[in-house]
């Protein structure tokens, strides 16, 4: 999880039982966006944010062919926390991290 991201939507996985890990518990919540892009990718992890300047890093690795694990991208204004907590856990149950390998997801899915 970015540092921005509400700790309810954090807690409500959670208890869902989903594995998350908050940029704070890590250490990584005053590293730039680049630089926690690659502390998920070397941890494996897909990484959740609601800020849209990781749309942007992404696009440079897309384009530029650098890997990385996966985002998925939430608009602040236009997705509730319950529509997030329902669709990272959908997303959590139908894929591995690595099949979120360099894609970008945008919530809500439906």
């Amino acid at each position: 999880m970015d540092v921005h991201v509400p700790l309810a939507i954090t807690e409500a996985l959670r208890r869902k039982g989903v594995d998350v890990l908050r940029a704070q518990e890590d250490g990584a919540a005053r590293l730039e966006d680049a630089a926690l892009l690659d502390r998920a990718t070397a941890l494996e992890r897909v990484l959740f944010t609601q800020d849209e300047d990781f749309l942007v890093e992404c696009a440079h690795r897309q384009a530029r062919v650098t890997a990385f694990y996966g985002v998925v991208y939430a608009h602040q204004m236009r997705v509730t926390i319950g529509q997030c907590v329902a669709d990272l856990e959908l997303i959590s149950k139908v894929y591995a991290p690595a099949d979120m390998a360099g894609r970008v997801e945008h919530l809500p899915l439906r």
